[in-house]
């Protein structure tokens, strides 16, 4: 009895366990049906979602690279609907070129290897045109590791990649640029630095990078950047010239331009700085201004230079003829004296028109070679012994084409200034050599030309000028010595008898450092000999001689000059005179002098019409201005020779002989 009912307890414990269990698995069961339900869900929701993406083209491949499913983005990028592309080869949405070279296969095989391929490439949509897409391809598998297929998702960069190539250009194009561009942050770092900045600068972008930009570019004497970078934050800019220093030391200057960057919070970020390179530029500038300030003074003094030979030319003439009347001792010294100063005045007034119109004289082919060495025996043998004299002649030394005089004149006087800018001693250098000056190196100078020439330099080792001296050192008058020690017509008439040979100058000076003049004249090939000049006095043989000038003194001792050595003179001091006494006497007149500089009636229009009369006439043209002698000479071939004012007794009787001795 006891038996059955522990059998009968246990099938009830068992029944109960059994109901639990069942429980349980029903249980379970709806679980899983909730699970599956909300993965169904899920799935729909993933599906709605990939399909509905429209900016990424998203679809699947079967094994073998067939397409499956394609989203509405894919039909928007590549332009195949859904069904026309169902079952097709993804191949086709690949350009020909990467067809031909496998880059289909080659993705799928990568994606096979590696789980995953990315790429970024042109692709081809339905219509035949391209587009940048990045994509990702990745290989599908199921629970065993089988590969079931692939899915891939691209997104059109067409427009990232075109900006990049324009960006790219435009770093093309910043490296193209012969300007300085660079970029700097807000506490002067370099952040950016273009090939036309290290062509201008000298140093490559790799080796100034995160460098202070004033310290480099600066060197110990800034600009005043406050008012640059206070500019910029006010306006958003600022341009102006700079000073800059180079990696070599060479100074140059900039017109630089600076653009304040901001980010896209709008809050400033970096400065950009665009140098363009203008040294050359206002060397030409101080060129051409020099040019007109020293032509404007040439105007001034050879006005001045045609009054003051007026004035000499009668007491010149005058004391030479008193010189031979009076014979006691007493009279010729003090007329001695009296000449003396007469062309001493004469000398002064033939320097400035030397800088106002350049030197007349005979030009022959000379050796500078030997002018120097000349010049260096003479600085040896009077100049202080503690100045050091240094001489480089190149063995070659072309010949020049000059009068042997002026040059002198010019060597001296750059030597002397030399001596004095040395009162302690130092060393004067002379050097000469051939040079060959090309394209861009004529451009440095407004006088220059292409071809060959002759460089002649004279430094010292002194005391050097400011530029505010250099700017004025050609200047007629002016000096910076004492009184009584200097003219200040040395260097202007160095300008003047260089320019009047076809030549330029060039100096340079340094406080402390010395002065350096550099003169160039063109090279020539030949050489000759320099002619001899007949220097005697020869007498008329009574031949009547017309003499035209408004100046009273001239007329009366130049009549007197002609009568004492045998000349029959007729003087006229207006040009109406001029032609009624040429027409009384015209068979009797053998020479007419005629001054250029007349008052009404000007020496031109008196030529033409002394011409007009007689077309045999001879006329002797005369100025205090050289310019006029080619005026002169243009006017008329009756013009046979050309006096400049003051000129001596000698010369005017030698003139005038040789123009008689001349066949028409």
């Amino acid at each position: 009895m006891k038996d059955q009912e522990k059998t009968k307890d246990q099938l009830i414990a068992e029944l109960v366990a059994l109901r639990q269990e069942v429980g349980v698995l029903k249980a379970l069961q709806i679980q899983n049906q909730q699970t599956e339900k909300a993965l169904r869900e899920s799935n729909d929701r993933f599906r709605l979602l990939v399909e509905n993406v429209q900016d990424y083209a998203i679809f699947t491949l079967d094994s073998n690279g067939y397409i499956d499913s394609w989203n509405i983005g894919a039909e928007n990028i590549l332009g195949y609907q859904e069904a026309e592309i169902i079952g097709g080869c993804a191949s086709c949405i690949f350009t020909p070129e990467d067809r031909e070279q496998g880059e289909d296969n080659q993705e799928l095989q990568k994606a096979v290897e590696e789980g995953k391929a990315v790429d970024e490439r042109w692709h081809l949509r339905k219509d035949g045109t391209r587009f940048w897409a990045c994509g990702i391809l990745t290989a599908l598998r199921d629970e065993t590791g089988s590969l079931r297929g692939f899915a891939k998702i691209m997104r059109d960069m067409t427009d990232r990649k075109r900006a990049e190539q324009q960006i790219q250009q435009q770093a093309a194009l910043l490296d193209v640029t012969t300007d300085a561009i660079l970029v700097q942050d807000l506490s002067d770092r370099i952040l950016f630095w273009n090939k036309g900045a290290e062509c201008l600068y000298g140093l490559p972008a790799e080796s100034v990078l995160s460098l202070n930009v004033n310290e480099l570019l600066y060197g110990a004497t800034p600009p005043p950047l406050r008012n640059i970078h206070q500019s910029i934050v006010e306006k958003g800019s600022w341009q102006g010239e700079l000073h800059q220093v180079c990696h070599n030391g060479q100074k140059i200057i900039v017109s630089s331009r600076w653009t304040l960057i901001s980010n896209f919070e709008g809050h400033s970020q970096s400065i950009l700085v665009v140098n363009t390179d203008i040294t050359e530029k206002k060397q030409l500038e101080t060129q051409f201004l020099q040019a007109q300030r020293l032509e404007s003074l040439g105007t001034l003094a050879s006005g001045m230079a045609h009054d003051l030979n007026n004035v000499l030319a009668p007491i010149l003439m005058a004391v030479q003829l008193l010189i031979m009347k009076l014979s006691d001792e007493q009279s010729q010294r003090l007329l001695q004296r009296v000449e003396n100063n007469a062309k001493r005045g004469a000398a002064l007034v033939r320097q400035v028109l030397s800088f106002a119109r350049g030197l007349e004289g005979e030009h022959t082919i000379l050796e500078v070679k030997s002018l120097i060495l000349e010049i260096e025996q003479l600085v040896k043998q009077t100049f202080p012994k503690n100045i050091t004299v240094y001489t480089s002649l190149a063995e070659d030394i072309c010949p020049v084409s000059g009068n042997t005089t002026q040059l002198y004149q010019v060597l001296m006087n750059l030597v002397v200034n030399a001596r004095d800018a040395m009162p302690n001693g130092g060393v004067l250098s002379i050097c000469a050599e051939n040079l060959l000056l090309d394209e861009e190196s004529a451009r440095r100078h407004i006088e220059a030309c292409v071809g060959s020439y002759v460089m002649l330099c004279v430094s010292d080792t002194g005391t050097g000028m400011p530029p505010e001296v250099l700017e004025r050192i050609f200047e007629p008058f002016f000096t910076t010595k004492e009184v009584g020690q200097g003219t200040g017509l040395g260097l202007s008439t160095v300008m003047g008898i260089i320019k009047s040979h076809g030549g330029f100058v060039d100096v340079e000076s340094s406080v402390g450092q010395g002065t350096q003049f550099k003169v160039y004249l063109k090279a020539v090939e030949e050489t000759q000999t320099q002619p001899t000049q007949d220097v005697k006095l020869p007498s008329g043989q009574g031949e009547w001689i017309l003499v035209v000038d408004d100046e009273t003194a001239i007329l009366e001792v130049t009549q007197t000059a002609l009568e004492l050595y045998n000349y029959k003179v007729l003087t006229s001091c207006d040009g109406n005179r001029a032609i009624a006494l040429y027409a009384e006497h015209r068979d009797k007149i053998s020479v007419v002098l005629v001054d250029m500089t007349m008052p009404c009636m000007d020496g031109s229009t008196i030529i033409r019409t002394l011409q007009a009369m007689n077309s045999q006439v001879k006329i002797i043209a005369i100025s205090g201005l050289s310019s006029n002698r080619h005026l002169a000479q243009t006017i008329s071939t009756n013009v046979k020779a050309f006096l400049s004012k003051p000129f001596t007794t000698d010369k005017l009787l030698n003139t005038i002989h040789s123009v008689l001795g001349m066949n028409q």
